[in-house]
């Protein structure tokens, strides 16, 4: 597998006006690099991505108000909520980083897979060294370009 470490490279991906969850689905597959014909299962074969503009990122209906995102702090009473509105203000790329890592492998492995992501609010980011190369997700994932559903 060392010629899929070879072939690893960094694609920079414009998430202004996607839809959260495809974007994801399509960032969590370049990660565990099955677009790749030397995929394997079990070894690290994904490329790194730089997502720029996460707070741009949509969701359809009425997710914005409604959609939770909950964790627990371990103590009783711990139970903590916020809307996808309320982590959009605070802090914009965890919500990527975590529709992305629920879309990984739970194990060693994707937490390892889940480092190769670097999400950035604007334009902006640290990595103009690697040359990350332009990129449609869909385009990579999926081998077509997502097409814009008129509503939502």
């Amino acid at each position: 597998m060392e010629e899929a470490r070879a072939q690893r490279k960094w694609w920079l991906v414009d998430a202004e006006g996607m839809v959260l969850g495809r974007l994801a689905s399509a960032l969590a597959k370049i990660l565990m690099g099955k677009h790749k014909p030397v995929w394997s299962p079990h070894t690290l074969c994904g490329d790194f991505v730089v997502v720029v503009n996460a707070e741009k990122v949509r969701v359809t209906g009425k997710k914005a108000s409604q959609k939770e995102y909950r964790w627990y702090s371990g103590y009783p009473g711990g139970q903590k909520s916020r809307t996808f509105e309320q982590m959009m203000e605070r802090n914009p790329e965890k919500v990527i980083r975590l529709a992305v890592k629920r879309m990984l492998p739970k194990n060693r492995l994707g937490r390892r897979m889940l480092k190769m992501l670097k999400v950035y609010v604007g334009q902006e980011h640290p990595h103009t060294a690697q040359q990350p190369e332009p990129a449609d997700p869909f385009m990579l994932a999926f081998g077509r370009a997502m097409e814009a559903k008129a509503h939502g």
